[in-house]
């Protein structure tokens, strides 16, 4: 799976290696994962500052796609793992 992590400012090594060991955890469930955009960004959610990481996944047929608000991108990507993970659950059942 090819992962693109996208910021308006330089992504430490620490934070690239962590989303790629969530996002390659995703595989366990679906195999077929072609493609991972990552967008990590700041903005204001309910009236704090929050980190925004958004996740698109491509695979064959629709796309997947979660987005977390949280204090830290670490709280962001764990959350965001999640949700994919019960995307690509419920679409591997649906299929069966």
């Amino acid at each position: 799976m090819d992962i693109n992590i996208q910021a308006p400012w330089e992504v430490n090594i620490y934070l690239k290696s962590l989303i790629k060991e969530k996002l390659e955890r995703l595989e366990s469930v679906n195999n077929r994962i072609i493609h991972a955009d990552v967008f990590l960004k700041k903005g204001v959610h309910n009236g704090m500052e929050d980190k925004v990481l958004e996740v698109r996944l491509r695979l064959p047929g629709p796309e997947v796609f979660a987005q977390a608000f949280a204090e830290n991108y670490e709280v962001a990507l764990a959350d965001v793992a999640d949700k994919l993970r019960r995307q690509l659950v419920r679409r591997k059942e649906k299929a069966s």
